[in-house]
């Protein structure tokens, strides 16, 4: 039997070995994890479910990792509770991986950057970001706080094998374009739900050329068309990165030729322009040609969609002797503490505190809603996070539009939403 990226990984990590007839979509199959994650909102949930449950230690305290990454520095005294809570369970436990203040950053940017997941890897955690790792050939994947809490004590979980949607994609990328476009017009064409617990696989010479960054980017937002996991093949560029993060024994992935897929979809994205996801969806998806008469209160650069060292790159080159529109806040989150101090070596930081940018600690921070950066009532905001649902960002009457980091800061700059080369 053939086998697709999805069908691979899981059936490597079988508790019991698996038959090839096991590994057809629906099956049910048990599988041991390499890393179990929870975040300071979805941790304490987890913590409490664990102990509920009679468990009294961690499968492994070494493929546990716990980052506070959602509202830090704490912004209140439930957030602050909340990580207090998560700090003690991790001393109780003597959890090796627990990221706090300084040593923290966005979850699914830090732990591939430390090196702690990579190719064929199976990871599980509380958020639903958690597929942004297919970037890099991994088996990843969102679960609930209960789900979580039995797979820190057992070490393992049950999945449903699922089908795989195959993205392929030819063509040549114009300039300020990138994965973001690429990912938003895949969601454009499946919707919010095309691909609910379905894997997306993508391929094609684009991918092939893309960076490991913009692969990231892509699989993070696999959710929002309501996929289970978002994959790539593990080439050399992914192996590079990986080394690079330390890691030293990974070896090429791919799926099987001949493996089953559900449905293909392909675009040659010749002449794509970059795409901005509208009020009140991530499908809801326009070229930019078509939203420029459309003003903005507020510019969010970051999150763990788009707060790498290559967006911050992307952003700076449009900002570079401009000035942010008097009256627009651009809040600028990178998205791990390397990333600050690699964009402060490089005058990235310099570049943008000029420009008039608020640069802000490396935080989820308004992604969700959560702080440093609120909307209120009839704002509007363009932003370079995963999520524009109704209330996502503050106010329930105020809106927000998603983009790629060039297209952020050339609406910061303009006022309005703007295609960098308009400037």
């Amino acid at each position: 039997m053939a086998l697709t990226l999805a069908q691979k990984i899981l059936a490597a990590h079988a508790a019991v070995p698996v038959s090839d007839v096991g590994l057809e979509a629906g099956r049910i199959v048990n599988c041991k994890v390499d890393l179990v994650l929870a975040n300071d909102i979805t941790a304490p949930l987890s913590i409490k479910a664990f102990r509920q449950m009679g468990a009294k230690e961690v499968f492994d305290k070494s493929r546990i990792a716990l980052v506070m990454d959602h509202f830090t520095p704490q912004k209140d005294i439930a957030s602050a509770e909340q990580v207090k809570g998560v700090r003690e369970f991790a001393e109780e436990q003597a959890i090796a991986h627990y990221f706090e203040g300084g040593n923290a950053g966005v979850e699914h940017a830090l732990l591939p950057e430390l090196g702690m997941v990579g190719p064929g890897d199976l990871v599980v955690g509380a958020d639903s970001h958690t597929c942004t790792y297919g970037g890099i050939g991994a088996f990843a994947t969102g679960m609930g706080s209960t789900d979580i809490a039995a797979a820190m004590a057992l070490g393992e979980s049950w999945f449903k094998v699922p089908e795989t949607i195959r993205v392929s994609f030819s063509g040549t990328l114009a300039p300020d374009v990138s994965g973001k476009d690429l990912i938003l017009w895949t969601i454009s064409q499946l919707g919010v739900d095309g691909a609910r617990y379905k894997a997306l696989e993508f391929d094609g010479p684009v991918i092939d050329a893309m960076s490991v960054e913009g692969r990231l980017t892509m699989a993070n937002m696999a959710i929002e068309a309501g996929g289970k996991v978002g994959l790539f093949a593990a080439d050399t560029s992914t192996l590079a990165y990986c080394k690079d993060a330390g890691r030293t024994n990974d070896a090429p992935l791919a799926p099987d030729p001949g493996a089953h897929y559900e449905r293909r979809l392909s675009k040659d994205v010749t002449g794509l322009e970059p795409q901005i996801a509208c009020p009140h969806l991530p499908e809801n998806v326009r070229p930019v040609s078509e939203l420029k008469s459309i003003a903005v209160n507020q510019v969010i650069i970051g999150s763990c969609t788009n707060g790498r060292i290559t967006d911050l790159r992307a952003a700076a080159a449009v900002f570079a002797g401009r000035k942010v529109k008097k009256g627009l806040r651009c809040i600028v989150l990178p998205a791990t503490p390397a990333v600050w101090m690699q964009a402060l070596q490089e005058g990235l930081i310099e570049t943008m505190l000029q420009a008039g940018c608020v640069l802000g600690p490396a935080s989820c921070g308004p992604c969700l809603g959560g702080h440093l950066g609120i909307l209120a009532a009839g704002e509007r905001a363009l932003a370079t996070t995963n999520r524009n649902f109704k209330g996502r960002m503050g106010s329930l009457d105020s809106e927000v539009y998603l983009a790629n980091p060039a297209v952020a800061a050339a609406t910061a700059v303009a006022g309005v939403i703007t295609h960098p080369a308009a400037l």
